[in-house]
């Protein structure tokens, strides 16, 4: 399948788009204080939205003396920031605090999580597509799911417009973004290079979708939104590997806290590499021994059903848990990585095959190199994607990280 020349059904017909304000992208919020070195009024006045976002995103209600002490910003920055933030409604006042202080109480104000909504798809389940509208602080709003059944190439990339179509009926809010989780290795710029499962090969779906919705659109690897989301949301390491299994296997990777991209944006795309359990079966990428022909959900669902005792039930997770273990092994010594979390069926994948994984890698390792690393389940469940690309959307757009 060709790129971006590839046609693609006309926007929503028959929705009413929300007001769409004027909110400029960020790019990061991770540093705080004043901006040392030189930089235009406008990239000042970005970084300082961004820092006033965060803090309240993140710690709750603040006056803005407070947001002066800190964030490092000078109190008429603040004021200047909070009235442009206030006129948006993304900030409410909410009254001022019951202790009393001496003079003039100050007025608290509070991230209004109603100001926006967010919709967020993932394209990573073997037999459907799932979608929802999202609040800023991961609550789904709204839910729709609709059947792949066997769709590929145009056909499955005309569904996520279907799909998108019924979510922004569905907004009862000013949409921030598009945020959409895909299979396969995905470039910054929102292609995907290459999603075996989807029949997708060098296709640009920021801009085909961008085209429809005329709204900001964030496309990335399935596994890279769900480590993002587990290293925010719940309680993942500074360095830990999340591997996703679904309609495809893949991992994200964080060290020190960064997350591991690569430079053809692959890093993290184990599924089709050699797993060492001598499987015979045909890989989708036509080679065999692949890992993705032992532990894809779709080959380990129909391993599963095939078997015909407790028993050989039980080995076939304990053998797609070595293969993993296998392939794992080498980056947990290479990277010191502290922990293992896996994503996926959580009734396939917790038990057998995480034990597995974890004696296996503890077996192929030197004990100094690798101590037992624990292999766990992600606290997100099925909707770790979806609140990843919600993340995403969110740092990009508003500079919330």
């Amino acid at each position: 399948m060709s790129n971006t020349s590839a046609k693609m059904p006309d926007g929503p017909r028959g929705v009413v788009e929300p007001e769409r304000r004027d909110w400029l992208p960020m790019s990061d919020s991770r540093g705080r204080g004043r901006i040392d070195a030189k930089v235009l009024p406008e990239e000042a006045r970005l970084h300082n939205r961004s820092l006033i976002l965060q803090t309240l995103f993140r710690e709750g209600k603040h006056s803005r003396a407070d947001l002066a002490r800190v964030t490092g910003l000078t109190k008429v920055s603040v004021s200047h920031v909070v009235e442009d933030l206030l006129s948006e409604e993304m900030l409410c006042e909410v009254g001022t605090p019951e202790l009393a202080r001496r003079g003039k109480p100050p007025m608290m104000l509070e991230f209004n999580i109603e100001a926006f909504q967010i919709i967020c798809v993932d394209l990573s389940h073997s037999t459907l597509f799932r979608g929802a509208v999202m609040g800023p602080n991961g609550t789904v709003l709204h839910r729709t799911d609709v059947a792949i059944e066997g769709r590929r190439g145009q056909e499955a990339l005309a569904l996520v417009v279907e799909l998108l179509q019924t979510l922004f009926g569905q907004l009862s809010a000013p949409v921030l973004g598009i945020g959409v989780g895909s299979p396969g290795a995905v470039t910054f710029s929102g292609t995907v290079i290459r999603a075996q499962s989807l029949g997708w090969e060098g296709i640009d779906i920021k801009a085909v979708l961008g085209a429809c919705f005329s709204c900001h659109v964030s496309v990335a690897n399935d596994a890279n939104l769900a480590v993002q989301a587990e290293r925010s949301h719940a309680s993942g390491s500074d360095d830990m590997i999340l591997v996703r299994i679904g309609h495809e296997v893949g991992a994200g990777l964080l060290l020190g806290g960064a997350q591991l991209f690569g430079s053809r944006s692959a890093a993290g795309e184990i599924g089709h590499v050699a797993c060492g359990v001598g499987t015979p079966l045909l890989c989708t990428c036509g080679k065999k021994g692949c890992l993705e022909t032992v532990l894809a959900s779709a080959r380990l669902d129909t391993a599963l059903k095939s078997s015909s005792t407790a028993e050989a039930r039980h080995q076939v997770l304990v053998d797609a848990g070595k293969a993993l273990g296998n392939v794992l092994a080498p980056l947990v010594v290479a990277l010191e990585l502290s922990e293992i979390v896996l994503s996926g069926p959580h009734l396939i994948l917790d038990g057998p095959l995480s034990e597995a994984v974890r004696l296996t890698v503890r077996s192929r390792a030197l004990p100094i190199a690798a101590p037992d690393v624990p292999v766990r389940m992600t606290v997100l469940g099925d909707d770790i994607v979806l609140r990843g690309a919600a993340t995403q959307v969110m740092r990009e757009q508003l500079g919330i990280s």
